[in-house]
């Protein structure tokens, strides 16, 4: 687990009529503060990788098909530097994954359709200045395997 990544399975209220799925309340503990929140989608097969933020933490919930989040380390001093993890979230497996500032991140669509992922930031986008670093999604330096290997 890369230092100050956190994840929580979510729990699904579900009776006769749908379901209920809290993704952040306030009182949680990996709530810091609200930014926005928005929704981002990603056809299959497709990488959206690398980005990273000085200031922000994002609040990760994939609400409709599955996505495999991928999240790489190199801040200097952290415990975990140099590590990757990978986690798939989604329907049949609904969990918030919070990342801290400085921790790349990104996302893979897995299965057929559209994955919708809800982030909730601790910081509104400024389109002016945007708390945005950016790589390539297969930058070698990082050697992150996005898509499965046949064993």
């Amino acid at each position: 687990m890369i230092d100050g990544v956190k994840t929580r399975r979510l729990v699904c209220r579900v009776d006769d009529r749908g379901y209920v799925m809290e993704i952040l309340r306030r009182d949680d503990p990996e709530f810091i503060q609200f930014g926005q929140a928005y929704i981002s989608t990603c056809l299959p097969g497709v990488v959206k990788a690398w980005h990273a933020h000085r200031r922000q933490t994002d609040n990760f919930c994939v609400v409709k098909g599955h996505a495999k989040i991928g999240l790489y380390d190199d801040r200097e001093g952290s415990p975990t530097r140099g590590e990757t993890m990978a986690i798939v979230i989604g329907e049949h497996n609904p969990m918030l994954i919070t990342i801290p500032p400085l921790v790349w991140h990104g996302q893979m669509c897995v299965g057929t359709e559209a994955s919708i992922l809800v982030n909730i930031p601790t910081e509104p986008y400024n389109a002016e200045e945007p708390d945005e670093l950016r790589r390539d999604a297969f930058d070698p330096d990082i050697g992150f395997e996005w898509f499965p290997q046949s064993k």
